[in-house]
């Protein structure tokens, strides 16, 4: 990068462990609202609060791991990043799911206020961005269930998050959050959106840095509002990664009314300047809340919880890779 904010090492080795997204974006956004409305189309309408066949009261809403049903402005939200497929890819993927979760807890508790607790998350890239085309030419490689159900258990006995990050190389948003519906109807699981690693046709994860279009993730979050609706659970977490301020128009995105959208700072470098881009981030999106981004091996003189949290605004969501 030109101001020395760089989001990787230059080394491509390092890159290509991070690689994803589909190419024509012309005829997959066709698809993209033509499936929204089919989503939209098909639901049925829901049955009176409280009701229940056999005239039984309904069971409580689920609520979040730490209670209640509203993310902000009750908690803070603090995650580790990672895959289990390489240390490379974040502090979530060093050890085991439980042993992640145990040093998540101790890195997370300086963040907590009195009157604002600590929400854990695991940021689990789901999806991940490769350098190889594969057998579909989409250049990403997807979870398997086994692996994001085993993150899951840890996420739950440690009552934390689990949030779904997506690197889509070449494939798009919208077809990788909807594959994820099974998981994604949990109480409990939120979504992330990575567009450093959302490339066109005919560009490779790794050699170009990704963007995507707002009318791609608002499709995104309207189909995930509408999901979270119909099955009445808490609010979501959305985190959107950006590190270059065309990586995604984010005054074009929309709010969403179950969502809590997170504008996410990311992109390594000196203190200076990761300060200075969160606060251009910030004032660009005003509606939306922030989030900071930390990086133990690449970060200059990694900045201390109290540093984070002397920004302004204060983050509402902080995550180490």
């Amino acid at each position: 990068m030109t101001d020395g904010f760089n989001r990787r090492p230059p080394a491509q080795d390092y890159r290509r462990r991070r690689l994803a997204a589909l190419g024509a974006l012309a005829g997959a956004l066709a698809l993209i609202v033509a499936a929204i409305a089919a989503f939209g189309g098909e639901r049925e309408p829901d049955p009176e609060p409280g009701a229940r066949s056999g005239g039984r009261p309904a069971p409580p809403p689920p609520e979040l791991p730490r209670g209640g049903r509203s993310i902000f402005p009750e908690f803070r939200v603090v995650a580790y990043y990672g895959a289990p497929q390489a240390d490379e890819l974040g502090a979530l993927g060093i050890g085991s799911p439980a042993s992640a979760a145990r040093k998540l807890e101790r890195q997370a508790k300086p963040y907590a206020r009195r009157k604002r607790p600590v929400l854990p998350a695991l940021e689990l890239i789901a999806v991940i961005a490769n350098a190889d085309a594969g057998e579909d030419g989409q250049y990403r490689s997807r979870q398997t269930d086994a692996v994001i159900g085993r993150y899951l258990r840890a996420a739950r006995r440690a009552k934390a998050l689990l949030i779904l990050d997506i690197q889509p190389g070449r494939s798009d948003f919208f077809t990788e959050t909807t594959r994820l519906r099974r998981w994604l109807r949990e109480p409990d699981v939120g979504l992330a959106l990575d567009p450093e690693w959302r490339v066109q046709a005919g560009e490779e994860p790794g050699q170009v840095i990704g963007s995507v279009g707002s009318r791609e993730v608002n499709a995104t979050t309207a189909w995930l509002d509408q999901l979270t609706a119909r099955h009445h659970l808490p609010e979501k977490v959305v985190v959107i990664h950006q590190f270059t301020d065309d990586m995604v128009d984010d005054k074009a995105l929309k709010p969403r009314d179950n969502l809590q959208i997170v504008l996410n700072a990311d992109g390594f470098g000196g203190q200076a300047v990761k300060k200075s881009k969160y606060h251009a981030f910030t004032r660009q999106a005003p509606g939306f809340e922030p989030g900071f981004k930390l990086f133990y091996k690449e970060d200059l003189d990694l900045m201390t919880p109290p540093q984070v949290l002397r920004l302004r605004p204060p983050p509402v969501f902080v995550v180490y890779e």
